[in-house]
C-alpha cells in the first residue's frame, strides 16, 4: 500500500482498558504474536456497542476478570487515535484500516490474580503481570508509547 493510500484509510473504533489494583499497579499482557511486546486489554468496539461496554467485553476476554469485580474510576473524554506504522497495515484488520481510534477507561480491580484466565476468551496473551506506569511505557511497541504516556498520565500513573 501506498502512503497516499493508507492516509486514506478510516480508524478502527477501538476501547482500552486501563486496569489497576490496589497499590496502582497496571495489569499487562505480553501478546503472543509479539513476544516482548506489553500491551493493556483493549479491542474493537463492535457494530452497536458502546465504548465502555466494549472496554469491559474487551476485559473479560482477554483476563477473564468479569465486569461486577471491576470499579469505573475515569475515562478519557475523546478517543486518542494512533496510526499503525505502514508495514503493519496490509497484515491488520485485512488492510481496512490506518490504525486505532481508542476510547479509554480506567478500572480498579481488588480480586485475587488466580480469578485471571488468559484462555477465557481466544488466547491473545503468553503471560501477564502487574507494572508500574513507567514500566508498561518500557514494554510497549514504540507506536503506541504516546498513547500510553497520554492514558497513564491521564489516569495518575505516571
Amino acid at each position: 500500500m501506498t502512503p497516499d493510500e493508507i492516509a486514506a484509510l478510516p480508524y478502527r473504533p477501538c476501547a482500552g482498558v486501563c486496569l489497576t489494583n490496589p497499590q496502582g499497579l497496571v495489569w499487562v499482557g505480553e501478546r503472543l504474536d509479539r513476544l516482548g511486546a506489553w500491551q493493556m486489554p483493549q479491542g474493537g468496539i463492535d457494530a452497536g456497542e458502546v465504548p465502555e461496554d466494549a472496554a469491559l467485553r474487551e476485559l473479560r476476554e482477554e483476563t477473564g476478570i468479569v465486569p461486577e469485580a471491576v470499579e469505573r474510576l475515569d475515562s478519557m473524554q475523546e478517543p486518542l487515535p494512533y496510526d499503525l506504522p505502514h508495514d503493519l497495515v496490509p497484515r491488520m484488520w485485512q488492510g481496512r484500516f490506518r490504525g486505532q481510534s481508542q476510547h479509554w477507561f480506567h478500572f480498579r480491580y481488588d480480586g485475587p490474580d488466580a480469578a485471571v484466565d488468559l484462555d477465557a476468551h481466544h488466547r491473545e496473551f503468553s503471560r501477564w503481570c502487574w507494572m508500574s506506569g513507567p514500566d508498561v511505557l518500557a514494554s510497549i511497541v514504540p507506536f503506541k508509547r504516546d498513547i500510553y504516556a497520554d492514558v497513564l498520565g491521564r489516569f495518575g500513573l505516571l
